[in-house]
């Protein structure tokens, strides 16, 4: 009883809110209130083969399956939520977003022998500034919801990229080149691979990290996004 009172006072002075809208939510695990939740745009891509992220790998490397959760835009409930994992520290988020993504990949049929989940590593220098690498703690949120193994040390960083933001597609890709080195390839050699990243906008880091994983010579390579931007 007095851990219940502890807690009611904790939520009156400190409300536990909706990232998107600020609403009060009752729950703490609670992240989006029903109406923002609601606003976050479905792709559908883990039902469709040839879809637009497939396509955009074609001729580039060799890929499985790519799905990604939600369409991104800006200023929108998804890219407050991305905002808030990547720069400031609400890794709760990205346990939410993780699972989302894990509860959309397990009950669809082309990623159902997938083996193991590689999250997009971050230079040692930004990982230390920031305290966590967000791909892995998506990757966490999948594993809560669609237990698969996770290699975070199957390919390292090894390059430090300023920001693409405002960066094109040949601008990106140009700047990836060599920047991902294959660490351990006993952890990926004949497995089915899931690349797991944050958004996939050019795909250029995807396509980099990709063909560092590629020379350990897995089964197959799939990638996975919570978000695509259009």
């Amino acid at each position: 009883m007095l851990e219940d009172s502890f807690h009611g006072i904790a939520h009156l002075l400190f409300p536990h809110c909706c990232v998107g809208c600020n609403t009060v939510l009752e729950e703490r695990k609670e992240i989006l209130c029903y109406a923002c939740s609601s606003l976050l745009p479905r792709t559908y891509f883990e039902t469709k083969d040839g879809n637009p992220i497939e396509k955009s790998f074609y001729g580039r490397i060799p890929i499985a399956s790519a799905s990604a959760a939600f369409y991104f835009s800006r200023d929108s409930v998804l890219h407050q939520l991305l905002v808030s994992l990547k720069y400031k520290q609400h890794k709760e988020v990205g346990l939410y977003l993780g699972r989302l993504l894990g509860y959309q990949l397990a009950i669809a049929s082309r990623f159902q022998d997938i083996d193991v989940l590689i999250p997009l590593p971050l230079h040692p220098e930004k990982l230390q500034i920031r305290g966590y690498n967000q791909a892995a703690i998506i990757a966490e949120g999948i594993q809560s919801v669609w237990p698969k193994k996770i290699a975070l040390d199957a390919v390292m960083r090894t390059g430090f990229s300023a920001s693409q933001t405002n960066s094109n597609r040949i601008d990106r890709w140009q700047k990836m080149q060599g920047v991902f080195q294959l660490s351990n390839q006993q952890a990926i050699h004949g497995k089915k691979l899931l690349l797991i990243d944050d958004v996939a906008t050019t795909g250029a880091t995807l396509e980099a990290c990709g063909t560092a994983l590629l020379q350990g010579k897995p089964a197959s390579l799939s990638l996975a996004t919570v978000a695509y931007t259009l």
